[in-house]
């Protein structure tokens, strides 16, 4: 005899989705900064300088960035199993590769396709929540998956200086690879695109997930025009750009920083090199906790453009500050909490790519994507420029914490619910 719906417990199988999300997320940030961590021994043995060093940063930005609608596209047209199955194992090939790179442009190119590959991970992601997500749980969601990146990252550096102690670069970055390899195969296995294909879901969960099928693939026919004239989305390019600007640095040039301009030892500098993306995720967590709460309240486009606006005037202060401290650690402390405001913002904007793209959630969230990496892109090789021109590692902050202030007016101007295929209605 069939169990009535309404007397079923939900499994909980969406929260098993949240956790492979959260596993990518921390790979792929584990990737990245693998690259600034080594980017003082890669510079040493191949003879770079600052400014191509920061063309190799700046590949794969760009790459991330010119590869985020299509990965996006993909994902709302394919699905996003056969998607991230494609584009993880191709980013983890080119992880590998990077440690067989002999010279400046071997180097460019490598970076350039890791980063291609790794363009189509957070909007899939995106695509994977809208589906498997009631609304009330995809921001926190995207809280839970920033901090894990976040985190990630922070505890990079750490891993891979210990990590050089033992093995070379090369084979750090080979083995960071087969990492993103087996995440492919246990992720294809297991999951579905549309939860009603998925054997450990019930009724019960699936009436929570409604709606559901008509979110999961086959949407390939993107209102390209409204995309591109909805002032919504022009708003959540700008701030992204401008925030990926500055956090870009903590991925590449922070290392760097902080033993030629704050004289630290590579060690010690590994140590509290933590702290911006270890704060950082502190901020996606409580964001993802606190957003909903303070929607409750005050309604979720007030709070997201709270949240938005303080994250963003927030660190652009706090980086400043931290200029005028003289003692590293507490420098680097300051730093951290200008990094925690910055993630403030992070999960009410890919929470809006989910409630404005709907369907299309894959394509808005890589079109943000794409203009944050485009930042990410520019930060590195203009920072590059700077530092060696100038010699003045300030000048480079405060251009950051410019980048912010136009982030925070963005904030107070869109609208982050209003759906793309719904005419907006009356305030």
């Amino acid at each position: 005899m069939t169990t009535p719906q309404s007397a079923q417990k939900p499994t909980r199988t969406r929260h098993w989705v949240v956790l492979l999300a959260i596993t990518l997320a921390v790979i792929t940030y584990i990737d990245r900064v693998c690259m600034s961590q080594a980017a003082p021994f890669i510079m040493r043995d191949l003879n770079f300088t600052k400014v191509q060093m920061g063309y190799a940063f700046s590949a794969f930005a760009l790459a991330y960035a010119l590869f985020e609608i299509p990965g996006g596209w993909l994902g709302d047209w394919l699905g996003p199993r056969r998607v991230l199955l494609r584009i993880v194992t191709w980013w983890s090939f080119f992880t590998a590769a990077i440690g067989w790179t002999w010279n400046l442009a071997s180097l460019v190119v490598t970076n350039f396709l890791f980063g291609a590959g790794e363009a189509g991970a957070f909007p899939n992601l995106t695509k994977v929540f809208t589906t498997w997500l009631p609304q009330n749980e995809r921001v926190r969601a995207q809280g839970l998956m920033w901090m894990a990146a976040r985190w990630g990252g922070a505890f990079t550096p750490m891993i891979v200086i210990a990590l050089l102690q033992f093995i070379t670069w090369r084979q750090a970055f080979q083995l960071f690879g087969l990492i993103g390899v087996v995440w492919a195969v246990i992720f294809y296995k297991w999951f579905r695109d549309n939860p009603r294909d998925h054997p450990g879901v019930n009724e019960a969960e699936l009436a929570l997930l409604a709606g559901a099928e008509k979110m999961a693939s086959g949407h390939k026919n993107v209102p390209w025009g409204k995309l591109v004239t909805t002032p919504t989305v022009w708003l959540l390019w700008v701030q992204y750009f401008c925030i990926s600007y500055t956090f870009w640095f903590y991925i590449t040039w922070l290392p760097t920083y902080l033993t030629e301009a704050r004289n630290l030892s590579a060690e010690y500098a590994a140590k509290v090199a933590v702290f911006p993306l270890l704060f950082g995720g502190a901020g996606c967590m409580l964001a993802g906790l606190f957003g909903p709460w303070l929607a409750r309240r005050i309604g979720v486009k007030k709070s997201r453009r709270v949240m938005g606006y303080v994250g963003c005037l927030g660190a652009a202060g706090l980086l400043l500050f931290h200029t005028g401290v003289q003692d590293p650690f507490w420098a680097m402390i300051i730093m951290g909490l200008a990094s925690f405001s910055n993630d403030l913002v992070m999960p009410g904007a890919w929470g809006s790519c989910m409630d404005v793209g709907g369907k299309y959630a894959g394509t808005l969230s890589g079109s943000m994507n794409m203009m944050g990496n485009i930042g990410g892109a520019t930060a590195p090789i203009t920072l590059g420029y700077i530092i060696q021109n100038t010699g003045n590692w300030t000048v480079a902050f405060y251009i950051m914490a410019a980048a912010y202030v136009v982030a925070a007016v963005a904030w107070a101007l869109l609208d982050p619910v209003t759906p793309l295929e719904r005419e907006k209605q009356p305030a």
